[in-house]
């Protein structure tokens, strides 16, 4: 199980670590070819999203490394499920219709949570 969950946690991490790094540097005209929602929002909100994806990356990955409050593994995943519901909000109110990723993004997490509970 805890292989499991590493490999899936690592994996989920280092998507996102890599797109929370990408909306806290890059411009909004950089961004806008990946995530054609980044018109609709506030930049400081797209900076912040980035920065929670880069924290909860941590989350998921720190505690089980660390042994260290092994709880916050699970909220992190809870969190990154919660995050793609808002997500695909975000993207079937505007006019991308592309939820895709999210979607397996969403599974992923939930399966994440899964693990990280032993469930």
């Amino acid at each position: 199980m805890n292989i499991a969950y590493g490999i899936v946690a690592g994996l989920l991490a280092l998507f996102y670590f890599y797109a929370g790094t990408l909306k806290v540097i890059r411009s909004r005209d950089r961004l806008r070819p990946m995530m054609a929602w980044v018109d609709r929002m506030p930049l400081p909100a797209v900076r912040a999203l980035g920065a929670v994806e880069i924290l909860g990356a941590a989350g998921l990955v720190l505690p089980p490394l660390t042994g260290i409050a092994l709880w916050s593994a699970a909220a992190a995943a809870i969190g990154f499920v919660l995050l793609q519901a808002g997500a695909i909000a975000v993207h079937l109110t505007g006019e991308d219709r592309r939820v895709t990723l999210n979607v397996v993004l969403t599974a992923t997490a939930a399966v994440t949570v899964l693990l990280a509970t032993g469930l």
